[in-house]
């Protein structure tokens, strides 16, 4: 099992990031930062009969991480009651993947897992669970398995520390998941 981790925080070491690494504590994974890879919105092109044309940017490096790890963590702030800008552009680019005929990305993503952490202020853990069933949506329409997620209260950096029963629930995840590379 590997595991691939999405940033879609627009401050490096923020608290969702800071809450993600709790859960990963001691269990090897890769990091993408989108904040730092250069993915173009593009024009939706899928009624057209041109279809999509090729976007000189990094999505497809991302891409093939996506297809080379078993397990996804979406890591993401909640911004406005929804997922970060840079979050909603990486999941907006799937449409374009959905067609191309070079990728059988329904089938790619239905042997995958995924984790949701998401962070933010204003009684997030209410708040934040209209985010928590867009994910999921996204998920079952990929048929990804959505194992799990947890939602942590968190404004300034550094907040997320406080919020025991998040970094209590990050601990549970850790150890669900060091018991599944174990075995």
């Amino acid at each position: 099992m590997n595991i691939l981790t999405i940033f879609g925080s627009s401050r490096r070491n923020g608290n969702s990031e800071i809450l993600t690494e709790h859960m990963l504590k001691d269990i090897p994974y890769t990091k993408i930062h989108l904040l730092n890879q250069h993915i173009v919105p593009f024009e939706d092109k899928r009624h057209s009969s041109e279809g999509f044309p090729i976007v000189e940017d990094d999505f497809e490096d991302i891409l093939q991480s996506l297809f080379s790890h078993d397990v996804y963590v979406f890591s993401t702030p909640l911004y406005w009651y929804g997922m970060s800008g840079q979050m909603k552009l990486f999941f907006d680019r799937w449409s374009q993947y959905l067609r191309d005929e070079r990728f059988n990305f329904k089938a790619e993503m239905s042997k995958k897992k995924a984790y949701l952490v998401i962070t933010g202020g204003g009684n997030p853990k209410i708040v934040g669970l209209p985010l928590v069933q867009q994910f999921k949506y996204i998920f079952d329409f990929v048929n990804m398995e959505f194992v799990d997620y947890i939602i942590g209260e968190g404004n300034a950096p550094g907040d997320i520390l406080r919020d025991e029963s998040s970094l209590k629930k990050a601990l549970y995840l850790n150890e669900s998941l060091k018991k599944q590379l174990d075995s």
